[in-house]
Parts: C-alpha cells; sequence; structure tokens
C-alpha cells in the first residue's frame, strides 16, 4: 500500500512558476514509477509527466514539455513536479500517482496502482 499526498498548489499569475509535491509513504517508493496529471471539472483525466523510478527517465505530454519538470527525491520519498512560465489553461486540479511499470511513451495511458487526493492549482490570466 502506498499512500500519495500532494501539497503545492494554490493561486498564481500567468508567468509564474509553481512546484508541487508529493509525499509518498512506504518503504518501497523506489521501485514505483510516478505521474502527475492533472484534471478540470467536465474533462477528462490528462497525462502530465512520468518519471521512472530510477528518475533517470522522463515521459511528458506535449502540453508540459519545454516548462515543466519532474523529478524525484528517492531518499525523501517525494516526486516534484515544477511547473514554469504557467498559463490560464494549465489550471486543474494536479495528481500524484504511483505504478510499478514502465513503458516509456505510453505511461499517460496505462492503469495506475494509488493516486494522491490532488492539489488545485488556479492561474489568472
Amino acid at each position: 500500500q502506498v499512500l500519495l499526498v500532494e501539497s503545492g498548489g494554490g493561486l498564481v499569475q500567468a508567468g509564474d512558476s509553481l512546484r508541487l509535491s508529493c509525499l509518498a509513504s512506504g518503504r518501497t517508493f523506489s521501485s514505483y514509477a510516478m505521474g502527475w496529471f492533472r484534471q478540470v471539472p467536465g474533462k477528462e483525466r490528462e497525462f502530465v509527466a512520468a518519471i521512472k523510478w530510477s528518475g533517470d527517465i522522463t515521459s511528458y505530454a506535449d502540453s508540459a514539455r519545454g516548462r515543466f519538470t519532474i523529478s524525484r527525491d528517492n531518499s525523501n520519498n517525494t516526486v516534484y513536479l515544477q511547473m514554469n512560465s504557467l498559463k490560464p489553461e494549465d489550471a486543474a486540479v494536479y495528481y500524484c500517482a504511483a505504478v510499478q511499470r514502465w513503458i516509456g511513451s505510453r505511461m499517460g495511458i496505462i492503469p495506475y496502482d494509488y493516486w494522491g487526493q490532488g492539489t488545485q492549482v488556479t492561474v489568472s490570466s
């Protein structure tokens, strides 16, 4: 069992930066690939980024590539999402998730094993 708790969301202006964190419980964090997803009310959940358990391989959605950076600290059971140059369309509830598989470019469509409760990001124009 892995418990995931996101933090770091908030209200920012367009062009600002924000860093989300996701703290995982348990001693097996380093065996999970981690992903970030986001969801706007009335829309499907959208893949943002994923990082392999080793931290050396990442995958990004086109909307995130070049502006967002996913990273992890296995010693502190934490995965991060650094978001720069935020746009109003980035506003959503952001969720982190864990899975014990890595399938490269398909990390956005495979089922994840565990999910956090989400953190709200609001971007004003």
